[in-house]
């Protein structure tokens, strides 16, 4: 039985579906690209670095100024720019996706990227380079909605964790290719290479998406049957039955499988079957709203669970720990600042390639039940080799931080929106989970740096703020546990909450 599901889980996955993960992900890693690639490159752009030199160099145009001087606040605002993006992305992304296409609103994001891309690298003040973060920000914003809904809805139903945690593995390739390229370039006005870099991937997403058809299921809920049909089956092969994922689909049946179908006994349909009938069949005309969602108590379980993830991620501390590894492992391996970063991101995307397969194997809610508990043990170990200033137990624990990570609150808060609502309410729930995520995101790089500066003078030492992310674990497991249901293998969200829709 296990080689015959191993065998049938091959022929599911077609050359054609890999094309199309691989172009969709381009979103994501894009995302993850943008999110660092002032990082290394921070000194020499500024002007702060004693390299640079204070008059125009010879880089990619000699027009342009060789660094831009900027403050540290002003810094800070650049970097905030992607965040407000990113934020205002998240929000339209949703709507636009439900009401105009997948495909579409993934082709609109590529549109951001090559613009935002290219001012950022053309920009010679502070202002411009803001704006063209501001523009990626939105395409980046967006692509962690869409795309995580685009590829759910094309993925094989048993293998939907595995694909769905591909925008975190994308996520970390392009933090990856960021400071891969930072380690090389930041010198001179090289800078400006990584950010035109940028504005290739987005071009190449451009290009590619060309070639990317339509969601089948948004289609299917657009009145769109047989175009829908016709593209699950390309994407499933031609040796691929594809009935029980259509089965909802209003496809209108050919002659003989209506005469088939009359020859069977009828069956008097029972009251679960009608609803949720009548509930699929009312999704090709009815989209819920961003704001409607959250007032309609049908949806509003999955909006909670939704945007309680996405804080749970972040305020487990993933972002202080990835934002501080170089400070809390210098001195215990021998490499520069640069070469630091580039490790923990590999084992960040070592680990989470790795885990992809867990999703699918013991379910979503366990891979972040496990995913909490790992980190906020890693947290108190933590807390508890600086405070004792322990180096090796400090550099064991940030690496444990990051493998915990990728097991659960890394991949799976991206895949959840798809499997908690129907079609009617994914593209609103997902914009939901995302703009929470943007909100959790900012309030721990506000607001970290000044209460672990606060903690550390008011009781002495250092550490003491992770003592406060393992009290956040703590309660992220237990929201986790009470309100988040699992979605392995359901065929619905019906049957992932246990109700049945009600007829009017």
């Amino acid at each position: 039985m296990a080689s015959s599901g191993a065998r049938q889980c091959i022929r599911d996955v077609t050359a054609y579906l890999i094309f199309l993960i691989l172009i969709s992900t381009l979103g994501p890693l894009q995302f993850g690209f943008h999110l660092s690639e002032l990082n290394t490159p921070q000194d020499v752009m500024t002007c702060a670095a004693q390299s640079v030199a204070e008059k125009v160099g010879s880089g990619p145009d000699t027009n342009l100024p060789q660094c831009i001087p900027m403050n540290e606040a002003q810094f800070a605002a650049l970097s905030a720019m992607y965040v407000l993006g990113g934020f205002v992305g998240a929000l339209f992304a949703g709507p636009t996706s439900t009401g105009y296409g997948r495909l579409l609103a993934m082709r609109v994001t590529s549109v951001f990227f090559i613009v935002g891309s290219s001012l950022e690298t053309l920009a010679g003040t502070v202002p411009i380079m803001s704006f063209g973060r501001f523009l990626s920000g939105i395409g980046a914003g967006a692509s962690t909605v869409i795309v995580p809904i685009y590829i759910s809805e094309i993925a094989p139903p048993k293998e939907r964790g595995l694909f769905g945690s591909m925008t975190q593995v994308t996520i970390n390739i392009g933090i990856l290719i960021t400071q891969g390229l930072g380690f090389f370039l930041s010198k001179g006005s090289l800078w400006r290479i990584i950010l035109a870099v940028g504005a290739g991937l987005g071009l190449l997403q451009g290009i590619g998406l060309v070639f990317v058809p339509e969601s089948p299921a948004w289609l299917a809920a657009h009145k769109k049957p047989e175009l829908a049909v016709k593209i699950l089956q390309r994407i499933r092969g031609d040796v691929n039955s594809i009935s029980e994922e259509i089965e909802a689909w209003d496809v209108p049946k050919s002659p003989s499988e209506e005469e088939a179908a009359l020859l069977q006994e009828p069956e008097a349909p029972t009251r679960r079957d009608s609803t949720i009938s009548k509930a699929s069949s009312s999704k090709s005309v009815a989209h819920i709203g961003f704001f409607a969602i959250i007032r309609d108590p049908l949806y509003r379980p999955a909006i909670i669970a939704v945007i309680g993830i996405m804080f749970a991620q972040q305020f487990c501390g993933i972002n202080s720990v990835m934002m501080y590894s170089v400070s809390l492992l210098k001195g215990v391996v021998s490499m520069s600042s640069a070469a630091l970063t580039i490790m923990i991101s590999v084992i960040n995307l070592i680990t989470t390639i790795a885990c992809a397969p867990l999703a699918d194997k013991i379910g979503r809610k366990a891979c972040l039940l496990l995913s909490i508990s790992g980190m906020g043990t890693s947290s108190l170990l933590l807390a508890l080799s600086l405070r004792l200033e322990i180096k090796a137990l400090s550099a064991i624990s940030v690496l444990l931080f990051v493998a915990f990570f990728a097991t659960g609150l890394g991949p799976v808060p991206f895949m959840m929106a798809s499997e908690l609502v129907g079609q009617e309410a994914v593209g609103a729930t997902q914009s939901w989970a995302l703009a929470g995520n943007y909100v959790a995101t900012f309030i721990v790089a506000q607001f970290f740096p000044i209460l672990n500066t606060w903690l550390n003078n008011r009781f002495g030492g250092k550490g003491w703020v992770y003592f406060g992310f393992t009290a956040l674990a703590a309660l992220s497991f237990a929201f986790v546990g009470v309100f988040v249901p699992e979605t392995k293998w359901r065929k619905d969200a019906d049957e992932v909450w246990g109700r049945s829709r009600r007829v009017d």
